[in-house]
């Protein structure tokens, strides 16, 4: 048995090989819990004084994403207020905004396969994202976003095996409450990559940082845009690569007046250090629906790697529920 793993692991890169031979760290998991119960903590203060089961409300940023006109079958957000449906309507506008001043906890349930030296890995990856909005004055918000990855993956290295916390990604952005005059939405600000994978084999041993930027236009239940960012590393482990990498998110969302959302999108990324792009191509159908007072999105979806690193996934499955706390 020993054999044969000695075998497998003398096939990777000399770099992967001395990973392989650490034991898994868990030096970051303590604040890495701590930053998970600080999170839970800010949206139980942000819900203090408007409780989800209020009726639904939308920020001034996203009065004016709907567009004008109808009778195309797509959910329109109205500029005054209404009943539940319009509310609703709202609300599944909201979900396609990455900036909407809007509480939401995203769990994210993504499978890869292919992976690995003999095609057979498999990762199971949970992205917990929660997205809290503040008001900083009357016309500007920060919005953070958070991506904290529970992984677990087997023969992607060989014929080994692990699993624990990954890399955390986190952002800010600093955003308008009111579109241009042309409807387009934006916003920009820093983002931070932190080191609190809990096995060597599942981040970088990096701290980052670089900026990021959205933009966006909402009109007719269409909403297109692109999201991008860009890290590099500037502390950490000396005996690891650098982190130099870019992000790149094009997105195209229709939702309609039963609020379903089809939406097609590409989360790309190009490693500077290898010169490395891995892209894979996104598919998805989302429903919002309310169970008792909640409002709950479901999404399910799937992907191919149209170009990937040596060793990548050639596709994936994906499975999120998404938590609603509007204002």
């Amino acid at each position: 048995m020993n054999n044969k793993r000695n075998s497998a692991v003398a096939a990777l890169p000399r770099d992967r090989q001395s990973l392989l031979a650490r034991p898994p760290k868990y030096r970051y998991v303590g604040w890495a819990v701590a930053l998970v119960g600080a999170l839970a903590a800010t949206m139980a203060q942000a819900q203090t004084d408007s409780p989800f089961y209020r009726p639904l409300t939308l920020a001034a940023a996203e009065s004016a994403t709907g567009g004008s006109g109808g009778g195309d079958g797509a959910a329109e957000p109205a500029a005054g207020g209404g009943g539940d449906a319009e509310n609703e309507a709202k609300l599944a506008m909201q979900l396609q905004n990455p900036v909407a001043s809007l509480i939401s906890v995203p769990i994210q349930n993504n499978f890869d396969f292919g992976a690995g030296p003999k095609n057979d890995g498999f990762q199971y990856k949970v992205n917990i994202q929660p997205v809290i909005p503040f008001s900083i004055s009357e016309d500007w918000n920060i919005i953070s976003r958070t991506i904290l990855p529970v992984v677990y993956q087997k023969n992607y290295f060989g014929t080994s095996s692990q699993s624990g916390l990954a890399d955390t990604l986190q952002s800010f952005f600093f955003s308008p409450k009111q579109p241009t005059s042309g409807g387009w939405i934006w916003g920009a600000g820093p983002v931070f990559q932190l080191p609190t994978a809990t096995d060597d084999l599942l981040g970088q041993e990096k701290w980052g940082a670089g900026p990021t930027l959205v933009v966006l236009k909402q009109e007719h239940g269409w909403t297109y845009g692109a999201l991008m960012n860009q890290v590099w590393s500037f502390a950490g482990d000396d005996g690891r690569q650098d982190v130099n990498r870019i992000y790149l998110q094009p997105f195209l969302t229709y939702t309609t007046k039963m609020h379903t959302s089809f939406s097609l999108n590409t989360e790309s990324s190009y490693d500077w250090e290898n010169e490395q792009w891995t892209v894979p191509l996104n598919l998805m159908v989302s429903q919002l629906l309310k169970i008792g007072k909640m409002p709950i999105q479901f999404q399910i979806g799937g992907r191919y790697y149209a170009t990937k690193p040596d060793g990548g996934p050639d596709w994936g499955l994906r499975f999120t529920v998404t938590f609603l706390f509007p204002k």
